[in-house]
């Protein structure tokens, strides 16, 4: 959302609590001291993570989707004053490596085959407010594609009980799994259907 102004928009003041971690490695959001969600695009990882840390206060600039309880980040305010803006994503000629799973030196990352079963924490979302991923109470993050969220919502509720087999990646003490099958218990594991557009 590089064409809103983030002054004109209200600003909330926190600290961070932790960052969410896509499974190709990259920060795409925050989890505030109080409680806020707080979503940006991928393309600031590098940039974000070089200038925040953890327990840091931070000044966040966004716009809330209707149907969900979290900011969509327009920009991101330390608190030496340094401001990280959305200016859009880079150009194509740079995003020719954007979803390898390559760390900050081009080094592939490892990965590894990972089943859990745990409780959900809360949901985590897009931009738009969609559902792609849960907080478990054990700190991973699990990640899915929005399509995979609307048949069973009640699955992605805190508290609820919540079973995963994917692909499991480390990153900065963070476990980020992707997510091939899911269900409610290992019994009741479900394989990720394709989105229904590939099959118009």
């Amino acid at each position: 959302m590089h064409w809103i102004d983030p002054d004109s928009l209200t600003s909330v003041k926190s600290t961070v609590e932790r960052f969410l971690f896509n499974p190709r490695g990259e920060a795409d959001g925050m989890i505030l001291a109080s409680g806020v969600e707080a979503h940006f695009p991928p393309h600031l990882s590098k940039e974000v993570l070089a200038h925040l840390k953890v327990g840091e206060r931070v000044t966040v600039y966004g716009v809330k989707p209707r149907s969900a309880d979290m900011l969509a980040c327009v920009a991101i305010e330390t608190a030496d004053g340094t401001r990280i803006d959305d200016t859009g994503p880079p150009p194509k000629a740079k995003k020719k490596d954007h979803g390898k799973r390559h760390d900050e030196r081009g080094e592939k990352r490892d990965t590894r085959a990972v089943e859990l079963t745990d409780t959900v924490q809360r949901a985590l979302h897009g931009p738009k407010g969609e559902i792609h991923g849960v907080l478990l109470k054990g700190g991973e993050i699990v990640r899915f594609p929005p399509h995979a969220a609307h048949a069973t919502p009640e699955q992605y509720l805190a508290g609820a009980e919540f079973a995963v087999r994917g692909t499991a990646l480390q990153i900065k003490g963070t476990t980020v799994i992707e997510a091939e099958e899911m269900g409610r218990s290992k019994r009741t594991l479900q394989r990720i259907a394709d989105h229904p557009r590939k099959h118009i």
